[in-house]
């Protein structure tokens, strides 16, 4: 398993659609990436300036919402995730 530094996280992309609502399948090359994730491993929290941790707002098994352009692509165990900072997640997806 993974454990991110600091404010960093780990996360899956959630399964592209493949298909519109009208019937249509999208090929590969014109899908786009999803937005919606979900949390695999967080670190401990930011430290501030005045030496104090400020714990994670997001929990490991969370799904969120993040930036385009957000975060790193890595391969961990032959499968595709993202490391993203806590700063780039927009939302929690509440259940």
């Amino acid at each position: 398993m993974i454990r991110p530094l600091h404010d960093r996280l780990v996360v899956k992309r959630t399964d592209e659609q493949e298909m519109t609502k009208g019937g249509i399948i999208i090929p590969d090359s014109a899908q786009e990436k999803p937005l919606e994730a979900q949390v695999v491993a967080v670190g401990n929290g930011r430290v501030l300036d005045n030496g104090n941790l400020r714990p994670m707002a997001v929990q490991a098994g969370d799904r969120i919402l993040f930036g385009k352009y957000s975060g790193t692509e890595v391969k961990l165990g032959g499968e595709e995730h993202l490391i993203l900072r806590e700063d780039d997640v927009l939302a929690v997806l509440e259940k």
